[in-house]
């Protein structure tokens, strides 16, 4: 029986053909406003850090899983251990339907179904890696989370039980797998980002009702606690 790598480089080499013609002819640039759907959670260029998802600088050529310092779901791990690389084949399989490779993630991103997208996001991406060298990396894609939040807010270090306690009204949502099913992942997320979304909120900045309501009715501390707790969940 062929391995899952064996599968998977079959796989690629089927897809190898058919994008071949529109690889010729990719935009980069095109590519660069198509990542405007990835930066939510993912930074590429200089100074890009890990957020909800890890950055994509030196993408290509890596295994699946393989930033230490960055906490994957079970589901990348296991994709990684099973050889699982990121090569333009592979990516653009991923990219067409994340859940045919990864499913059960934290991922919420559904896909690119146009062949031509895939192929521009995909050449965007690889000016971020470490071949051609002669490729200059561009400024950060992806901006410091921008907010007024009072500091002592940011400051408060929230207490995972009481998180727990309290994370009955948000999982009659959101899974506490992790997993999506067209509601936003918040599991791992960094308690910072929680707690800026929390309060942006409860400010009216963002603009989703159900959440302004549920976001209104925490206190700081509550906040804190649901962030403490929803970022060390495990799937």
């Amino acid at each position: 029986m062929a391995s899952k790598r064996q599968i998977l480089t079959l796989l690629s080499g089927l897809i190898c053909g058919a994008s071949n013609a529109l690889a010729d002819t990719a935009d980069i640039e095109a590519g660069k406003a198509i990542f405007n759907q990835c930066k939510g959670c993912h930074e590429v260029g200089n100074g890009a850090r890990h957020r909800i998802g890890p950055h994509l600088n030196g993408l290509f050529g890596r295994t699946a899983g393989s930033h230490d310092d960055f906490r994957y779901s079970k589901s990348f791990q296991r994709a990684g251990a099973g050889g699982l690389e990121w090569h333009a084949e592979t990516l653009d399989t991923f990219l067409e339907n994340p859940r045919s490779m990864t499913s059960g993630t934290r991922m919420s991103f559904r896909g690119l179904k146009d062949p031509k997208d895939r192929v521009n996001l995909i050449s965007f991406l690889r000016t971020f890696s470490d071949d051609p060298a002669n490729i200059p990396e561009a400024d950060p894609t992806f901006p410091s989370t921008d907010h007024d939040l009072d500091p002592t807010i940011l400051a408060l270090k929230g207490d995972p039980e009481y998180g727990e306690y309290l994370s009955g009204e948000c999982t009659t949502c959101h899974q506490a797998a992790g997993g999506d099913d067209g509601i936003p992942s918040i599991v791992l997320w960094p308690e910072e980002d929680f707690v800026v979304a929390m309060h942006a909120y409860k400010q009216k900045q963002r603009k989703h009702p159900v959440m302004q309501m549920v976001a209104g009715s925490l206190g700081d501390e509550e906040i804190a606690a649901l962030a403490a707790y929803f970022g060390q969940l495990e799937e």
